[in-house]
């Protein structure tokens, strides 16, 4: 989970995204205090922003920002003392981890889509990926449902020709790592790394 800070950019504001709208047109916001809450016509909460962030948390000019056990706790104290119900219950657990192809197969609808199984320690991902370098028996990089790409793009449950899809095998220029290869393909790594362990991104 991963919030964004950046003062010099956008000025003393904590962004703190949850979803994103279906209309963009179609929201409202509520404010109470430094805290407000976006929110959707179906009264669902898309994020919240605090002002002066500064006075409350302890935050790096980083812009992304993991969210770890700490400020979530920090978080949950101002919510409270703004008496504000909060959707802080945040999973806390890496979302870029080391992956394990323990099948790859054709798509039966495209014929540049493989649909892969993938062990990603704690739970097994099937997940469709059109790179021409996966194969079965690699270590690799996998974005879980909830990650947030350096590009921004937040990974979603999709379906992909029909075919269900639950994360993203990446690449090297996908996870924004510098001197990142031209030519199109997953990031391929060595028997060094240990499936299910976070990954840095």
């Amino acid at each position: 989970m991963d919030v964004f800070y950046n003062s010099k950019g956008i000025g003393d504001v904590l962004i703190i995204p949850l979803g994103d709208a279906t209309d963009r047109y179609d929201i409202s916001i509520e404010t109470i205090g430094d805290v407000t809450r976006i929110v959707d016509k179906h009264q669902k909460v898309l994020g919240y922003n605090i002002q002066n962030a500064s006075t409350y948390f302890n935050l790096p000019d980083s812009n992304k920002i993991k969210v770890t056990p700490e400020l979530l706790a920090s978080l949950k104290e101002l919510f409270a003392k703004l008496k504000l119900e909060d959707n802080l219950d945040f999973d806390l657990s890496p979302k870029f981890v080391v992956g394990y192809v323990m099948e790859k197969v054709q798509h039966e609808n495209a014929d540049k889509l493989s649909v892969c199984q993938v062990d990603v320690g704690e739970e097994k991902l099937q997940i469709v990926c059109g790179a021409p370098n996966v194969e079965k028996g690699q270590k690799v990089v996998v974005a879980k449902i909830g990650a947030t790409m350096p590009s921004g793009l937040r990974i979603k449950p999709t379906e992909l020709r029909g075919v269900p899809s639950n994360g993203m095998i990446c690449s090297q220029k996908e996870l924004g790592m510098p001197n990142a290869p031209k030519e199109k393909g997953i990031y391929v790594l060595d028997d060094s790394y240990t499936v299910g362990e976070a990954f840095p991104v």
